[in-house]
């Protein structure tokens, strides 16, 4: 097999397990819309997966079901933009994160809970194969953002803009403000916006 045909097919099972996780999500949370307060095995039946897939992603019914409250709080990106017409990167871009923000503010204590449970399975992890820790909520907000704007960048430039883009959106910057710098909320939302001019200002150099 060669190099490209190992690569692809390495990039196949990622995916194939980003999937899964996502159907585990999807699946607690039609459980928890239906008034129920589902186990693991109950998830992983309505999922069609496995239980013992379950608990290879999921260590326990807890941190599944705050995962699953999550991913219902988190912005969906069709709909945060379904009638947004600029065409202006940073005006997206800043939209994308206060929809974020504002879901990490009203979701902080299971937000916390949730990183807990990602890097203690992270820890547990001895392999590359090993299922994702967690669900990559920020990239599709951020490539919906750039979607209509892509045009104004040079295409070596979009990967990179992407990846410092998720520096600044997402939970990670939250604990940053508040437990290492312990700014308030309008400061850190303040530094946020300069980053994304900047950065966006940086691509466009490129």
């Amino acid at each position: 097999m060669s190099d490209d045909q190992k690569t692809a097919e390495k990039s196949g099972r990622l995916n194939q397990k980003i999937r899964t996780r996502k159907h585990l999500l999807q699946a607690a949370s039609r459980l928890m819309s239906q008034g129920r307060n589902p186990s693991l095995e109950e998830i992983a039946e309505d999922a069609l997966v496995s239980r013992a897939t379950a608990y290879r992603y999921f260590p326990n019914v807890e941190a599944l079901l705050v995962e699953a409250s999550l991913d219902i709080a988190m912005p969906d990106p069709d709909t945060l933009f379904a009638a947004d017409k600029s065409n202006d990167p940073v005006t997206r871009l800043e939209r994308a994160d206060t929809a974020m923000h504002e879901a990490i503010l009203a979701n902080e204590p299971a937000l916390r809970r949730m990183l807990m449970h990602a890097m203690q399975q992270s820890l547990l992890s001895d392999s590359e194969e090993e299922p994702p820790a967690r669900q990559n909520r920020r990239a599709p907000l951020i490539e919906a953002a750039l979607a209509p704007v892509k045009q104004q960048f040079k295409p070596a430039a979009l990967p990179m803009l992407r990846r410092a883009l998720a520096l600044v959106l997402g939970t990670e910057a939250m604990l940053v403000f508040k437990d290492v710098l312990q700014i308030d909320d309008a400061e850190a939302r303040k530094v946020k916006r300069w980053a994304i001019r900047a950065l966006v200002d940086a691509a466009r150099k490129e």
